[in-house]
């Protein structure tokens, strides 16, 4: 294989169309919007976490999806509207809650290779993305919360991330900015933040100047392959356009089911709405009051990020709604209010609101590698931790690609990732 079709052009496609390159592969990657990452990898929560490794294939996820359904503003709502797909993605959810340490312990490995890639990749090509590396503050208002967290930690370590607990006097050392009463908190030096948009955009230009030709405004309708050849048919201004090229890798977000099945393949990607908020923060008071360690909200499913000197992102919750990308009033009224309350220096006049619909499996594990045809594919699936784990999962759906093509045969049965 010489050339390559990459489908999607958000973090995990950029991404993969980089690694491709540095390869040495023809790659051409077609995106539907103008530009780069301007769906889910649009206005993220901002965290290259690995701390947040946790999957949610946990008895508790259940129960309080079932105490709020009901709930407009809860963190996780379910639409109680049935439908074939969202029967069948939960019954794998609630399957797959056996495997929560594994893959936990699995997750938290790769999030931490995929920081080293990502700070390499963005230092060699000069990328300026907001990056801060001062740690990220998990916070907790009771024991409950707090004791479930020193468990996950365990699970964190058993990966290779170190954590280490807080007081509420060491947590507001970490970060003074923060108001309120806390039980306790968990501190990871290692982690960062930064803006995924600005990672992308820049990434993608590297990319081109790699020779990756990126199609933008390109709808991609039809995946074909018959192991040895495969095309790609879009929709641009200019009508129907079909292209070969020796393999493809699907990297479409929520839009990877469909593809799949075109190419007969199964990836139950089920689309999971969150949202955000961006704080401008026009004065030096708004500057000063806002934080500048990052922190996760356990008990709300809130993150925050520091994005540059006036800019303050919060994002989160969790929405089973189906392929819907309306950003209710309702679900980002409790995001301000956070704010205001943990943060009531915070000038929030001004406030952009964003939703965008993360693609998850059912067991919160990426799919990457190859699909039953010898020349088809996938790196998708990441689900909120999309932007955290994105350049280690390019970085070897790019050697399976590779290898691939030395070989001219498969590498590798279908499935999920594995260790």
């Amino acid at each position: 294989m010489k050339s390559i079709a990459v489908i999607g052009g958000g973090i995990t496609g950029v991404t993969t169309a980089y690694a491709l390159a540095k390869r040495g592969f023809q790659v051409t990657l077609f995106e539907q919007h103008r530009y780069a990452a301007m769906e889910t990898s649009f206005a993220n929560g901002g965290q290259l976490s690995a701390s947040n490794a946790e999957v949610w294939n946990h008895t508790s996820t259940i129960l309080k999806g079932l105490k709020w359904m009901l709930k407009s503003d809860a963190p996780l709502l379910v639409n109680p509207k049935p439908s074939w797909h969202k029967m069948s993605w939960f019954a794998e959810f609630i399957a797959n809650i056996p495997n929560y340490r594994t893959n936990t312990i699995e997750t938290t490995k790769l999030a931490i290779a995929a920081r080293d890639h990502l700070f390499a990749w963005a230092e060699a090509e000069g990328i300026d993305f907001d990056l801060k590396r001062q740690g990220i503050l998990h916070i907790y208002r009771d024991k409950k919360g707090f004791d479930h967290a020193a468990e996950v930690s365990k699970m964190l370590a058993l990966g290779g991330l170190p954590r280490r607990a807080v007081t509420p006097e060491e947590m507001r050392a970490i970060e003074p900015a923060l108001a309120g009463t806390y039980f306790g908190g968990f501190y990871t030096e290692s982690d960062a933040t930064g803006d995924i948009h600005k990672f992308t955009v820049g990434l993608a230009a590297a990319a081109e100047r790699l020779g990756v030709k990126c199609l933008y405004g390109q709808d991609v309708t039809d995946l074909h392959s018959d192991g040895a050849q495969a095309t790609v048919t879009a929709h641009d201004a200019e009508g129907a356009h079909t292209r070969t090229f020796d393999g493809l890798v699907v990297c479409a977000g929520v839009g990877s089911r469909d593809f799949a099945a075109q190419l007969g393949d199964r990836v139950n990607v089920y689309p999971v709405k969150g949202y955000s908020i961006t704080v401008s923060l026009p004065d030096a008071a708004s500057q000063q009051a806002a934080p500048t360690v990052s922190l996760l909200d356990d008990e709300t499913k809130l993150v925050t990020s520091r994005l540059g000197l006036d800019r303050f992102r919060v994002a989160g919750t969790a929405e089973f709604n189906g392929a819907n990308r309306d950003i209710r009033a309702d679900r980002i009224r409790p995001l301000t209010e956070w704010v205001n309350q943990c943060f009531p220096g915070i000038n929030t006049r001004q406030v952009v609101p964003w939703a965008g619909l993360r693609p998850m499996l059912p067991n919160m594990m990426p799919r990457v590698g190859a699909g039953q045809r010898a020349n088809v594919f996938y790196n998708t699936g990441h689900g909120h931790l999309g932007w955290t784990l994105s350049a280690v999962t390019a970085d070897m759906v790019a050697e399976q690609v590779h290898q691939a093509s030395r070989l001219r045969s498969p590498v590798a049965a279908p499935g999920m990732l594995t260790a």
